[in-house]
């Protein structure tokens, strides 16, 4: 944990470090920019009122604007929300959505550490932490943070076999999430959490599975039906050695057999035939 808050630390530490170097001043624009920039003020000055609705731009609550003046970041970064003024002719702006995104990672055909080729597809909710950075640093961070989550996502399944796979979905996110925050911290882009949606096996692996489920299941079956026959036996020898004990107790034995069978079979009789008589015409 230790570890964690000291890299997040350091992290955070070069983007304070870095800010610098983005965010440029009025006095690097030179002495031309400078003409520019006061003969823009004095047109917007000589064509006012008409001129302010052209100054002033509104940005959302969720949203930031990045201006250029003469093609450099204005002093202060980001502005927003609520109003802010631009010079018509020098300055252009770039509205940049500050809101979580989410988006879908297309299943992708991974091999695994065993050998085994999976789909998995997954989803990543992320958001612009630094407008100033996800403008300038990169064309577009959507469309690479979608593919790095892509690359990144075969790569840390690609280190782990089947079982680790089905059973360690939350390691295996996490991973990830730590993995896409580092790389995309250059691009002002924040991401707060992946989730692995389904991992799809073939067929014939999938049946592979289910048959030696299957076969595991009849195993311990059979196990616990010969543990039942073990303990059954037994319980009959106890008893046979109750009622050798008594001769009476077989005969009340069996009044309690006929009385069971006559409360579930009317129709069936049984006559007992008495060992004695049997053994006298083995005798003969």
């Amino acid at each position: 944990m230790e570890d964690g808050q000291e890299s997040n630390a350091m992290r955070e530490q070069k983007k304070r470090d870095r800010q610098p170097e983005l965010i440029s001043t009025d006095s690097d624009i030179g002495l031309c920019g400078w003409l520019l920039v006061l003969f823009s003020i004095l047109l917007t000055l000589l064509t006012l009122p008409l001129s302010i609705w052209m100054c002033i731009k509104i940005v959302k609550e969720y949203e930031r604007a990045i201006i250029f003046r003469l093609g450099r970041i204005l002093r202060g970064g980001a502005k927003g929300p609520g109003l802010f003024f631009i010079l018509p002719c020098t300055d252009s702006f770039i509205n940049v959505d500050m809101r979580t995104i989410t988006f879908d990672i297309p299943p992708q055909e991974v091999l695994t550490k065993d050998s085994v080729t999976v789909s998995v597809d997954g989803v990543v909710y992320y958001r612009v932490q630094n407008a100033t950075l996800a403008v300038a640093n990169i064309t577009n961070a959507d469309a690479a943070t979608r593919l790095l989550a892509q690359t990144t996502l075969r790569n840390v399944l690609g280190t782990k076999n089947l079982a680790e796979i089905l059973s360690d979905r939350e390691e295996i996110a996490h991973s990830m999430q730590s993995t896409l925050d580092e790389a995309t911290d250059d691009w002002g882009i924040k991401v707060e959490r992946v989730e692995i949606k389904d991992v799809k096996l073939p067929l014939q692996l999938q049946r592979a599975m289910a048959a030696e489920a299957e076969a595991a299941r009849e195993a311990r079956a059979k196990v616990i039906a010969a543990e039942g026959e073990m303990n059954a036996s037994r319980a009959l020898k106890e008893a046979s050695l109750v009622i050798a004990e008594s001769p009476s107790a077989l005969q009340l034995r069996y009044l309690q057999t006929l009385n069971t069978i006559a409360a579930e079979k009317n129709s069936t009789i049984i006559f007992p035939l008495p060992m004695d008589m049997m053994q006298s015409f083995l005798k003969r």
